[in-house]
């Protein structure tokens, strides 16, 4: 039979899929509706077999912070392109994602796919119509009940970070601009933890016998190797610890003389809890 361009706008218009998808699929379904969404879901489902084994290394992050700064949702979603990674239907899904997750708060991925099966279809039918392998990597849900979250989206939108506040009490324009500089803070200088407390004690040890071995081989006495390790042991903790940090729009106070500064100034208590930072590409997913 023939297909007018008024059923394939529609079937377009319906699915998202391109012209030339929709019609070989109303063609093939002899102008069935239901049958030709179903083909346009299969051809996804059969480009996402094909695809299974490349590399997703493009994306987005992207983030939602709700209720007053009371909530926050982080997702990566990688492709195989930048192109597609700019595309008004992949960043679209990437924001419905953020939003379905705000509204359901699952606990991980699959969870997410079982309480809204629609997201897996859409996911399906969007790997049909790019023709590229798309997944979802990772997200977040973070809440802060008598606190605060701020996030940081770098340019490009792959990187993205989400700080949370605790004692945080009627946030003023002064605080909120704080948070937002210390989230930049862990864009910028990626570091590993909040607090030297937080640095696991393998990652000390380890980082310590280096210290010793390369002190050893410059001739340094034994009795000494360890008080060399733990003063350079400081140092990796001002680089890598949050609050210890130099901070990036004033390097001659840290992180948090930054935020003492501010408790002290304005009557308040606000702490530090932790952060999450996204970037397209890492290895800790």
């Amino acid at each position: 039979m023939a297909i007018s361009a008024q059923q394939v706008n529609e079937l377009r218009k319906k699915t998202g899929a391109g012209m030339m998808d929709c019609k070989k699929a109303l063609t093939e379904s002899n102008g069935d509706f239901e049958k030709a969404i179903e083909l346009l879901r299969k051809k996804g489902a059969s480009v996402a077999a094909k695809r299974a084994e490349r590399s997703t290394n493009e994306g987005v992050v992207a983030t939602k912070v709700f209720n007053n700064n009371k909530n926050a949702v982080m997702v990566e979603l990688n492709c195989e392109t930048d192109f597609v990674a700019k595309s008004d239907d992949f960043v679209a899904f990437s924001k419905k994602l953020v939003d379905t997750i705000s509204q359901l708060k699952p606990s991980n991925i699959n969870d997410l796919l079982d309480k809204q099966p629609e997201i897996k279809n859409q996911l399906t039918d969007l790997i049909g119509k790019v023709g590229e392998k798309i997944e979802i990597s990772r997200f977040v849900y973070e809440s802060a009940e008598n606190g605060y979250i701020s996030d940081y989206i770098h340019l490009g939108a792959k990187l993205g970070v989400l700080v949370k506040f605790g004692s945080v009490e009627n946030a003023n324009d002064q605080f909120a601009q704080l948070a937002k500089d210390i989230a930049m803070q862990v864009a910028a200088m990626k570091p590993l933890c909040v607090s030297r407390d937080e640095v696991p004690k393998d990652v000390i040890e380890k980082e310590i016998e280096i210290y010793k071995e390369i002190a050893r081989k410059e001739g340094k006495p034994e009795n000494i190797l360890e008080k060399i390790a733990v003063g350079k042991l400081n140092k990796f903790y001002q680089e890598n610890c949050l609050l210890e940090q130099a901070y990036i729009k004033d390097n001659s106070k840290s992180v948090k003389a930054l935020l003492d500064e501010f408790n002290k100034n304005n009557n308040t208590s606000a702490k530090l809890l932790l952060f999450h930072r996204f970037h397209l590409g890492d290895e800790n997913k």
